[in-house]
């Protein structure tokens, strides 16, 4: 009797909302080139939605930073978990999805069993830890940039490194299904995107500072409209409670709209947003922005300024090269510098345009590029499947 064919598995490990979506694209690329194809993940539902099978759930209460002791814990017992499953599953390859510090001690379980490793995502060393390239090049056997300076970074210190574009840019948007999706949305003199975050920590200290900002304007400003772009529905009850706590009233003039991040883009004159991969999103319909992030000033004293290599921080003006947008990160102060800011641009035409040709000129580094397929060819190779 001659052998069944080669059936490999590959295991994509996701820990955060961006790297769902990330995951999800590439998924569903894989999904379409091979059928028959295994395709494991702990990750979220969108993973799941583009044909994964989900282990476990990931992600809904992502930290950024330093992570508090329930959440080591929380990842202690999900790498216990994955190395329980490895041992009746064995994997060809592991897809690593950003979260450097959740991913790296899965991928010394895979690399351990036998498993290539296939970052998505890379794992931004460039900026906070070069010194962390010995740790990568053990636990990678190649990296996909989504931005397209690191692939040269990478090679330049011996790991393997395809810019392979971002999912994000991967679909032209359905302009016509937004404009019928904002139908009967309220529209002021100005209209005003506030970008929270997906995070629970991350909403719970940059939250207060965008609502304080957005009244601020809004009083200033009579006409003014706001739509707070939330993640998911739960998080509204969220966000209300931290408005609530941070002692600010909630305004008329502000709606909540969940899951609707690509419309809220859509019906903006422009943002006030915490430093992400929304920001990508914004720039994708060229909509000018704020971009935010509070840390406190311990903390940043202490470690985060020594930490830091790089000029910039925000995904816009990294890929620039320069400050296209401005950039509160980190930010210690109050609201009134983000407002400051907006009034700059939106009493600036000139301003105001000049970002918006900035943003325009980010979109067309990606032009050339498929993320999804790039990256599903790429994981195809390393798990044996024949080219298609």
């Amino acid at each position: 009797m001659s052998n069944p064919p080669f059936q490999p598995t590959v295991l994509f490990t996701a820990f955060e909302p961006s790297g769902d979506d990330h995951a999800a694209a590439v998924i569903a690329r894989l999904r379409e080139l091979y059928p028959k194809l295994r395709i494991c993940a702990w990750g979220g539902r969108k993973m799941e939605a583009a044909g994964a099978e989900i282990i476990e759930f990931t992600g809904d209460d992502a930290v950024m930073g330093m992570p508090g002791l329930a959440k080591i814990r929380e990842h202690q017992r999900i790498n216990s978990e994955i190395e329980k499953w490895l041992e009746s599953n064995p994997i060809s390859v592991h897809v690593p999805v950003d979260s450097p510090a959740a991913n790296f001690p899965v991928c010394k379980l895979t690399k351990a069993a036998g498993a290539r490793v296939v970052h998505l995502v890379a794992p931004q060393l460039w900026a906070w830890a070069p010194w962390r390239i010995r740790k990568l090049r053990r636990l990678t056997d190649h990296v996909m940039c989504v931005l397209p300076f690191e692939q040269d970074w990478f090679r330049a210190r011996g790991v393997e490194a395809t810019f392979v574009g971002h999912p994000l840019f991967d679909k032209s948007l359905d302009t016509d299904a937004l404009d019928e999706q904002i139908q009967g949305w309220p529209k002021g003199q100005q209209n005003i995107a506030l970008m929270p975050g997906s995070r629970p920590s991350e909403m719970k200290k940059n939250f207060p500072l965008l609502l304080a900002a957005y009244i601020k304007l809004n009083n200033e400003h009579k006409d003014m409209r706001g739509v707070v772009a939330a993640t998911r529905e739960a998080i509204e009850p969220e966000l209300r409670r931290i408005a609530k706590d941070a002692g600010l009233e909630w305004p008329d003039s502000l709606l909540i709209k969940h899951s609707s991040t690509d419309a809220v883009v859509r019906w903006c004159d422009m943002a006030m947003v915490v430093s992400g991969t929304v920001t990508l999103q914004i720039a994708k319909q060229h909509r000018p922005m704020v971009i935010v992030y509070k840390l406190g000033r311990v903390l940043w004293t202490a470690l985060g300024r020594w930490l830091i290599q790089t000029k910039y921080i925000t995904l816009p003006n990294l890929i620039a090269g320069r400050e296209i947008c401005p950039e509160l990160v980190p930010h210690f102060g109050g609201s009134e510098p983000i407002a400051d800011r907006v009034v700059g641009l939106l009493e600036d035409p000139e301003a105001f345009s000049t970002q918006v040709r900035e943003l325009e000129a980010i979109g067309k580094v990606y032009d050339e590029q498929n993320a999804a397929e790039n990256a599903a060819r790429i994981i195809a190779r390393y798990a044996g499947l024949e080219p298609i």
